[in-house]
């Protein structure tokens, strides 16, 4: 009788590819960003832009609400892909087309795709190399990220002294379930996304008054950080049970 030996095909991981083909969609990305900036992009995403466009963006919402709405959304998650630093102003715009609510739903639903999209690329890109080659502080930070995944991914969505672009890499390298990322990211950008949302549509009222609509600091105000630091305790839940649970009380070293 003749016996197989079955041996298992090598596993082609992103480690294990020229590191041309690593970067290329870095590489992408990153001529993406210098396209929309070098075609004057930003013009078309600011405050002055929604101002002087706003009736012509009114009624090409009246026109074909869903169909914009699926443009607004594609455009929200290219620009995030990109990491474009200008997501709360496109947010504003979300809220002033749609409305606070299905604005909100478009910010979230758009941000969640983009900032998925460039995870995705940074983890082709560099898998667990940095990991790998990280210090003490970054290993027990990522040992901490392992044993409450969605809680501490929740927090930094949720803690607005972090950039959005930076929260959108940095847990691919620490090699995140795909799932508890998207999760942690929907959820944890709604409280931002609807205050932006919101403040976007009460907009066109500020700009008949001849007012303007200040941003800055809008994240931080007690209104707005108070319920999201409750949140953040919900998060932090989990973490300090499991920390609790895993220290047996009355025990002492001899």
């Amino acid at each position: 009788m003749t016996t197989l030996i079955m041996t298992a095909e090598p596993t082609d991981t992103p480690s294990s590819k020229p590191l041309w083909k690593r970067l290329l969609p870095l590489a992408i990305i990153a001529a993406a960003l210098a396209a929309f900036f070098a075609l004057g992009g930003p013009d078309y995403v600011s405050m002055d832009s929604l101002r002087d466009n706003r009736e012509f963006l009114s009624g090409l919402v009246a026109d074909n609400f869903v169909l914009v709405l699926l443009g607004f959304i594609a455009t929200y998650a290219i620009l995030v892909a990109i990491s474009f630093p200008g997501a709360s102003f496109l947010s504003i715009f979300g809220g002033f087309l749609f409305g606070a609510l299905v604005g909100g739903f478009g910010i979230v639903v758009g941000a969640t795709l983009g900032a998925t999209g460039i995870f995705l690329a940074a983890r082709y890109a560099f898998g667990d190399a940095l990991s790998k080659k990280a210090g003490p502080y970054m290993k027990k930070f990522e040992k901490g990220l392992k044993e409450n995944e969605l809680s501490y991914l929740f927090i930094l969505r949720l803690i607005p002294a972090f950039p959005f672009f930076i929260v959108n890499i940095v847990p691919a390298l620490f090699d995140v379930k795909l799932r508890n990322y998207m999760l942690s990211t929907f959820f944890g950008i709604i409280p931002g996304a609807l205050v932006y949302a919101s403040v976007g549509a009460g907009i066109g009222a500020i700009f008949d008054a001849g007012g303007e609509a200040k941003l800055g600091g809008l994240m931080l105000q007690p209104k707005v950080i108070l319920p999201i630091l409750g949140l953040i305790t919900l998060s932090l839940i989990p973490i300090i049970y499991k920390k609790i649970k895993g220290t047996p009380a009355g025990v002492a070293e001899g």
